[in-house]
């Protein structure tokens, strides 16, 4: 069988490998049933349904035919580094990094830095827009995290807090 859209078929198959290593590492945990759900039940489903619409796309590409094939493009390197690059550096603002004697910076400080650095990745910046989206970020994580689910976490720099 020939593939007749490689986008589609490697998105598909992207799906499938990230669905099967969900649902296998929910197994971990205690599933439970559907009536009395454990911790290991939403990640399996999600897993499984993850993996079942990877198939789809994957057999769609294969059967449904494309102009030129839909090849995939070159990699796009700057949007990969700024992405991940915040994602860590949210993380390390977040939980601080002791081994180099970094204090927990907390939960605004992290939101912000995360979302200027990932603002690099695109063609347009507007530090205006960049720094109300910021702004309109943390406010929405702190009432939905700290305020309603009441998650115990640094929200602001541990010298501001003491």
């Amino acid at each position: 069988m020939k593939i007749k859209s490689q986008k589609d078929f490697f998105s598909g198959l992207m799906f499938m490998v990230v669905g099967v290593a969900f649902a296998w590492g929910a197994t971990t945990y205690s599933v439970g049933s559907g009536a009395r759900m454990g911790p290991g039940y939403f990640p399996l489903m999600l897993g499984i349904l993850l993996a079942l619409i990877g198939s789809v796309i994957t057999f769609k590409a294969m059967v449904v035919e494309t102009e030129g094939g839909d090849k995939i493009g070159a990699w796009a390197w700057k949007p990969l580094f700024f992405i991940l690059a915040a994602n860590f550096v949210f993380g390390i603002l977040l939980g601080g990094l002791p081994s180099i004697g970094l204090p927990p910076m907390g939960m605004i400080l992290g939101i912000y830095a995360l979302v200027i650095i990932s603002s690099l990745a695109g063609n347009e910046f507007s530090l205006k827009g960049v720094l109300g989206l910021s702004t309109i970020l943390a406010i929405g994580s702190y009432l939905a995290f700290v305020v309603l689910l009441k998650l115990q976490f640094p929200v602001w720099p541990s010298f501001i807090t003491g």
